[in-house]
């Protein structure tokens, strides 16, 4: 069985490492958010259970049916698409692709045709 489980850490760490993504901590909320042309795309906390994802509504609709203990809808913002993410329970190698995508999502057209995922490591 391949190993499960993430950290913040982990998730923040791949998001810095898009272009343009910066960690704004939010001082209402408590915690940081992880952010591209300051649009927020994930949200989280180091040492929290959880993060919170964009996404689209059918890729949530899809991962919380695959999945519930991993993936359910994030409070607040979920009627938008976003996720929330049992990071214990998390793949890797999904949760990374779902940061990447996400980040597509949100970062400006050009700057996310400038990323290309094979030399984004």
């Amino acid at each position: 069985m391949p190993h499960r489980g993430v950290t913040y850490e982990q998730v923040k760490e791949w998001a810095l490492a898009l272009p343009g993504t910066a960690e704004v901590f939010v001082q209402d909320w408590g915690h940081p958010t992880l952010r591209v042309n300051n649009k927020m795309f994930a949200s989280g906390s180091p040492g929290s259970p959880t993060v919170s994802v964009k996404a689209s509504t059918e890729d949530q609709a899809e991962l919380v049916a695959a999945d519930p203990k991993t993936y359910s809808i994030a409070p607040y913002v979920g009627r938008y698409g976003w996720v929330r993410v049992q990071l214990s329970r998390a793949d890797p190698g999904e949760l990374r692709e779902l940061i990447v995508e996400a980040w597509r999502r949100t970062a400006p057209k050009r700057l996310a045709a400038t990323f290309d995922p094979a030399h984004g490591d």
